[in-house]
């Protein structure tokens, strides 16, 4: 039987993912959840999912929980240091080759060949190491995730508007479930090809988000345009470091770059349907994020 390895499996998509996994009848013997702190992956365990420690600044222990692995879905660290992603991957992948890995399925950046976002050098410089490396791989370039907005509902309660330095920008959001769906697809499906695949959701512009977050909500929540320089001093004002500031303003300025919007339909052909409803998406999440308040 496939081995399914899944690095940082107790993450937000990792979680879906060994989620998914089950849901779709494989054998939790069968899975491998890669993780850094095993008392957040209990409840895995305790559903016969194999559990192994490892982070991605430890070759030996990645290497380690890799042995006996078929298939690996390698999702993107979470270090927001420039570079450091790129190091991250480099050890993950290997750890992955050393220990024979048949199939690599990574989490990569929408349009990362060209971005401008903050960690895009890092998304290239990871898709040529997989290429050199020589192991087959399946490169997910994700898109925004719809949560991203979602998770900032108190702040633009308090604030009355979705604030953003976007202008008339678009971007194609998805939610981290069709992702995580996608990368199932990619990690069980012996017909999806080794290549590159750009995720991204129907293409909407900022005002069209803030409608749809209000009709989930029940609270008009209109778009405020400001420039780069007031979101960043606004971010500052929110009691953000300066580091930090300055990277989330990047992203924004990558967005107003167009760097997140996509006409590919990708998406379709490893969910075999189309993406869920933009509305739909957020209609849930708002939901969620009420009854967690």
């Amino acid at each position: 039987m496939t081995t399914y390895a899944i690095t940082a499996s107790t993450g937000q998509l990792g979680r879906l993912v060994v989620t998914d996994l089950l849901d779709r009848g494989l054998a939790p013997a069968n899975i491998v959840a890669i993780v850094r702190d095993p008392a957040k992956a209990r409840s895995l365990k305790d559903a016969g999912v194999q559990v192994r420690v490892a982070d991605y600044e430890e070759p030996e222990a990645m290497r380690a929980a890799l042995a006996g692995a078929d298939r690996l879905l390698l999702i993107s660290s979470n270090s927001f240091v420039p570079g450091q992603r790129a190091v991250h991957h480099a050890n993950a992948i290997e750890a992955a080759a050393a220990a024979g890995v048949g199939r690599i399925v990574y989490t990569s950046l929408l349009r990362a060949d060209t971005s401008t976002m903050p960690l895009g050098q890092d998304h290239r410089a990871t898709e040529k190491h997989l290429h050199d490396s020589g192991v087959p791989t399946v490169i997910l370039r994700n898109g925004w995730y719809v949560e991203n907005f979602t998770e900032q509902l108190d702040t633009y309660r308090q604030i009355g508007a979705v604030v953003g330095a976007a202008g008339k920008a678009r971007i194609a959001p998805l939610s981290r479930a069709d992702l995580a769906a996608a990368a199932v697809s990619a990690l069980l499906d012996d017909t999806v090809d080794t290549a590159t695949y750009e995720l991204a959701g129907p293409s909407v512009k900022f005002p069209e988000i803030a409608d749809a977050l209000s009709q989930a909500t029940g609270r008009e929540l209109p778009y405020r345009d400001v420039t780069l320089e007031e979101y960043r001093a606004g971010l500052l004002a929110a009691g953000l470091d300066e580091a930090t500031a300055g990277f989330v303003t990047a992203l924004e300025a990558g967005m107003a770059n167009g760097d997140l919007d996509s006409d590919s339909t990708d998406r379709e052909r490893l969910l075999g349907r189309p993406a869920t409803d933009l509305h739909t998406t957020l209609s849930g999440l708002a939901g969620s994020s009420e009854q967690t308040r």
